[in-house]
């Protein structure tokens, strides 16, 4: 699977783990470079971070991602 398909398939992870609140996206570079921004439902945007292939590829590394993301959200 190629990096375009692995940073969409991370994208799409972090979308659904942070429903109800919308997940934007800066598109990913050829490297798989990506950033991510949590929105509420009025707009204002809650966090935001870069993420490398390093970050989101392996097992559970992502899952370590989403969790540091939700407990900044909830502080």
């Amino acid at each position: 699977m190629s990096i375009q398909f692995q940073a969409q398939a991370a994208m799409s992870a972090l979308a659904n783990a942070f429903a109800p609140h919308q997940c934007q996206f800066l598109a990913a570079t050829r490297k798989g470079n990506f950033s991510f921004t949590v929105v509420n439902d009025n707009g204002v945007a809650r966090h935001s971070e870069r993420l490398y292939p390093d970050q989101y590829l392996g097992s559970g590394r992502l899952e370590k991602v989403i969790e540091r993301a939700k407990k900044s959200l909830t502080a």
